[in-house]
């Protein structure tokens, strides 16, 4: 952090002690002492700050104490201006993701859409002002007695969706090392992972709260607003806190508008009523990769293989159609990416839906 001070007055001034104000959990608070700065002159200092706890906090206003050159006089006064630091969650690089059946955002084998007629438009639509004249269809015209153009096609981005589990009752412990931390900075990495592939991408929490970027329809828009779009969620998620809320319903509300494309879900504890809503979410999706975090085994420190409990979740989560994985304490989130991609190559010939599979893993 940078501080300038400016003496605008007509006088030198005398001894200068500034401090600024910082919140506890980026350090102690920086105190600076300045000698003599003449009229009009300038006196810039700097100092660290290091957090390991995503957030915003609040940096300043500076506080200065100026005495007279005899050291008879002090005055203590505190600015109003103040900045923001915004500390977003840690993310991983993570490795490429290889889809097959749709595009993995532009390119050959894409989807198509309509460009100006609209999905659920099957024939020419009448002409609208500003519609290029090379795009009148003739023979519709002539059936129609107006002026008919014809439908025309581009490219539409592949979708994905970023679940986050937020619920309290779902993650046990807290800190920078907690699960609950785990799984928020495992969605900020999945979502600028596949935006950087070129996948429109919006993030959902279970309480049904969305964070799409600037397209219309709820997602991230063209690829010049892929920037934008992973700075507003990743602001979203330097913030993002537990949610009072005890169930996925309204999350899976969200989700059965229709196909979403692939839907990815970072997931705490999960009870039977939870898997069961989380089994229908499959349903809304081409393709499902959910990461379950035995938030008790992260507070025990634990290794090996997953408790009995979370590994029937697992099964039932298997059993309607994601690729689920667990996640024990302290694994990279390469780490289970890389096994998540593995285990749907395994089961790939019983993909259904949007988005056929994974060719070649997640490698």
């Amino acid at each position: 952090m940078h501080l300038r001070v400016d003496n605008i007055s007509r006088l030198p001034t005398g001894l200068l002690m500034l401090q600024d104000r910082v919140p506890y959990v980026l350090g102690p608070r920086p105190r600076f002492v300045l000698d003599r700065v003449e009229p009009g002159g300038r006196r810039e200092v700097s100092y660290r700050v290091r957090s390991d706890l995503r957030g915003r906090y609040p940096l300043g206003p500076l506080q200065l104490r100026l005495s007279d050159p005899f050291g008879m006089c002090e005055l203590t006064r505190s600015f109003s201006a103040y900045d923001t630091l915004t500390v977003i969650p840690r993310t991983e690089p993570l490795p490429t993701l290889r889809l097959a059946g749709e595009a993995s955002g532009y390119g050959d084998g894409r989807q198509r859409s309509l460009a100006l007629a609209g999905e659920d438009d099957i024939i020419p639509r009448g002409y609208r002002h500003g519609d290029d004249l090379r795009r009148v269809h003739w023979r519709s015209t002539a059936r129609y007695g107006e002026l008919m153009v014809r439908r025309e096609e581009q490219p539409q981005r592949a979708r994905c969706t970023v679940l986050l589990d937020t619920r309290g009752i779902a993650y046990q412990g807290a800190g920078p090392d907690s699960a609950f931390e785990w799984a928020v900075s495992g969605a900020a990495s999945a979502l600028v992972h596949m935006l950087e592939r070129g996948f429109a991408v919006r993030l959902l929490t279970d309480d049904g709260g969305c964070v799409p970027g600037e397209g219309s329809d709820g997602f991230a828009g063209s690829t010049q607003e892929a920037a934008d779009s992973a700075g507003l969620m990743m602001d979203t998620l330097a913030v993002v806190g537990h949610s009072d809320g005890g169930g996925l319903s309204r999350a899976y509300d969200v989700l059965r508008g229709g196909s979403e494309g692939l839907l990815i879900a970072f997931f705490g504890d999960l009870d039977e009523e939870q898997v069961a809503v989380a089994s229908r979410m499959r349903q809304r999706s081409g393709a499902a990769v959910a990461f379950v975090v035995d938030s008790e085994g992260w507070v025990r420190g634990g290794a090996g293989a997953p408790p009995a409990p979370v590994e029937e979740r697992l099964r039932l989560l298997r059993e309607a159609g994601w690729t689920a994985v667990a996640v024990p304490p302290g694994t990279p989130l390469t780490r289970v990416w890389q096994q998540a991609g593995q285990q749907h190559g395994d089961t790939q010939s019983a993909a259904t839906g949007g988005l056929s599979g994974f060719s070649g893993g997640w490698s």
